[in-house]
């Protein structure tokens, strides 16, 4: 997951609203989002190498997503797979607290990696590199592969986007919230960001929907939740960047 565009709790009609965009390589085995045979509460989609997920909500209302964190000179070999943080928030009952807690103890053993968890009410973000914790305000965030609100230009962008719709809007359109996070532009040279990975690849890298020969934006997860605690969760999934096929659940929270 690389893009993860949220309002929390500055919305007359829903507490959350994410529109988020998950990339990887287009070879990598993955199942769409439906409710998990072993894990019946849990809604995400899955990846079929490691079975964990990287953003997901669970019948109670439990809300988690990863995005990676970007440093080629990070060592990753002998490590967890981070999809395997999602898939544990989701299954557990911990407070975000306690679990925030564990992920600052168990935070060597994994990969780079941003977390924003916790629920409708109640957010966290961690980044086990930074080793850093913010409690996720009431506003306007987004999150990609450094740390939350860092101003890459597809950060920038995806909250410009979203709070120029959502204001004034009671009513969201899902519709309107894939078309942001569907926005191929490259960014101009002079705003991309230096990860060390080389020019051509930041450019490739900076918009908010990714489509390269062998990488790219795989899906794309609206969720909206409102003040009755009913949730919304559509999900597009797409092959080397063509439009495949729609899901969409609703259902009320239990918590």
């Amino acid at each position: 997951m690389c893009l993860i565009n949220l309002n929390f709790k500055d919305h007359p009609t829903y507490k959350l609203i994410i529109a988020a965009n998950r990339d990887e390589f287009y070879k990598r085995p993955t199942a769409s989002a439906h409710f998990w045979e072993d894990e019946p509460a849990i809604l995400a989609g899955r990846d079929l190498v490691q079975m964990g997920t990287w953003l997901g909500i669970s019948r109670q209302g439990r809300f988690v997503a990863l995005t990676n964190f970007r440093d080629p000179k990070l060592d990753e070999t002998a490590k967890i797979s981070r999809g395997e943080i999602v898939r544990q928030y989701l299954a557990s009952n911990a407070s975000p607290t306690a679990f925030l807690q564990t992920l600052k103890r168990d935070r060597n053993n994994f990969s780079g990696y941003n977390l924003i968890f916790g629920s409708a009410d109640e957010l966290y973000h961690y980044n086990n590199i930074l080793d850093k914790e913010n409690k996720v305000t009431p506003g306007i965030h987004a999150l990609s592969n450094h740390t939350l609100d860092t101003p890459w230009p597809k950060v920038v962008k995806g909250k410009e986007m979203l709070q120029d719709y959502i204001n004034g809007n009671n009513k969201i359109e899902t519709d309107m919230l894939f078309r942001i996070v569907s926005n191929a532009e490259i960014a101009d040279d002079k705003e991309l960001p230096q990860t060390g990975v080389g020019i051509e690849l930041e450019r490739m890298l900076s918009p908010l929907f990714i489509k390269t020969p062998e990488y790219g934006t795989r899906s794309s997860t609206v969720l909206l939740v409102d003040h009755q605690n009913h949730a919304t969760f559509m999900e597009r999934t797409y092959a080397k960047g063509e439009f495949q096929k729609e899901k969409t659940f609703s259902f009320q929270l239990k918590g």
